[in-house]
């Protein structure tokens, strides 16, 4: 069965995930996986897609047109075989916490840091929160540690690039569930 990546970008307002949904509802499609979040002001959607009689993009591109009049952007990518599962990671899943006064370059420092020693980041999420004039920089990412790496040595490995930065980085370990 083909699978699609489809992305929602526009406008955040109530009800665009209703909108959305209804239409893959009723077109018969299910969702494998998906993603929404508020960027900004703008609401951001990416979903993998599928519908046993669908194999082309455009059997069903003039579907979403009623999101384009409300001001929505569409992009629907056909995906090759297998995109659309995850890849077995093997490790242990931890939450990494950054705190502190925004500046350039935190995405970077921090996802150089933990590139350079073989850590998968599997999410990762910023936000500026509080009040004008007290804003705090707030990033979360989730990763995946690579076999013999500890809790204990990211934080070990981020002491120089807290001082660095002036900002407060935390970690703790994500146990997983199996359903």
């Amino acid at each position: 069965m083909q699978h699609f990546a489809l992305t929602i970008i526009g406008r955040d307002r109530p009800g665009i995930v209703s909108q959305v949904t209804e239409i893959l509802f009723h077109d018969g499609f299910n969702i494998a996986d998906s993603s929404c979040s508020i960027l900004g002001g703008q609401f951001s959607m990416i979903l993998i897609i599928s519908n046993p009689e669908i194999s082309k993009v455009e059997e069903f591109s003039d579907t979403f047109k009623p999101l384009e009049e409300h001001n929505l952007s569409v992009f629907i990518r056909t995906l090759k075989p297998g995109g659309e599962v995850r890849t077995e990671m093997e490790g242990e899943l931890c939450m990494i916490s950054v705190y502190g006064a925004d500046k350039p370059g935190i995405v970077y420092q921090v996802a150089k840091e933990l590139g350079e020693r073989h850590i998968n980041i599997t999410d990762l999420n910023t936000k500026l929160i509080g009040e004008t004039g007290k804003l705090v920089y707030v990033m979360m990412l989730e990763a995946m540690l690579p076999e013999n790496t500890e809790i204990e040595d990211i934080e070990t490995w981020m002491q120089a690039l807290k001082q660095k930065l002036q900002v407060d980085i935390s970690v703790r370990s994500l146990a997983t569930m199996e359903l």
